[in-house]
């Protein structure tokens, strides 16, 4: 009996569906994703009359762009688990030491959410599929001028911008915009390995 073949894992990223960065946004299995952050309104200071108005509005950009997608997300990284975690460890723990640390540690994570910006952040998502470059960037320009057109404050997200979305969206880092195109990267001196890689072709000549 032949021995069956081992399969090979897929990666986080292969799981995830995401490709690599483009020009414009995000390349994944399903298309490329354009990503445009929109500044909310606070209606609780409209009057019933512009909220209207702005309900129009929106309508409007969604029968302009159908296919448009959009998102909610905290604008900033959340700590609710870790404080639940930390509590129910201090309830458990018997050794007073241990326990003014634990507390510690509530109260630091307490202080950190207090300074960052617990607002949430609304995200509207254009799916670019079996498109080129100048059909993409046109796409870019468009959707981001209609959205800008009935009154609301947009921009399209920059490549750090859509890392830092993604660090949050995962609940992988606080500072997503500073993580690597390529996990592992830093590791490599790309120069060393360039200088090698030449080095040996001398040789080989």
């Amino acid at each position: 009996m032949a021995a069956k073949k081992k399969r090979k894992g897929r990666s986080v990223q292969e799981l995830l569906g995401i490709k690599t960065f483009t020009t414009y946004g995000l390349k994944t299995s399903k298309g490329e994703l354009l990503f445009y952050q929109v500044v909310p309104t606070n209606i609780s200071v409209l009057s019933s009359v512009n909220i209207e108005i702005k309900i129009r509005h929106l309508m409007q950009v969604l029968s302009t762009i159908p296919d448009i997608e959009i998102t909610c997300t905290d604008s900033s990284e959340c700590f609710d688990d870790n404080k639940a975690y930390l509590t129910e460890r201090s309830r458990e723990e018997l050794n007073p030491k241990i326990n003014k640390i634990i507390k510690k540690d509530i109260e630091f994570l307490d202080h950190i959410q207090m300074e960052m910006a617990t607002a949430r952040q609304f995200l509207f998502i254009a799916r670019c599929k079996n498109m080129k470059a100048p059909q993409v960037f046109n796409l870019a320009n468009r959707v981001e001028k209609t959205i800008s057109e009935q009154g609301f404050e947009v921009h399209r997200l920059s490549k750090s911008e859509i890392k830092r979305f993604l660090a949050l969206y995962f609940d992988a880092s606080l500072n997503g915009e500073h993580m690597s195109d390529i996990d592992g990267e830093q590791f490599f001196d790309t120069e060393k390995l360039y200088e090698q890689e030449v080095e040996s072709d001398g040789k080989k000549t």
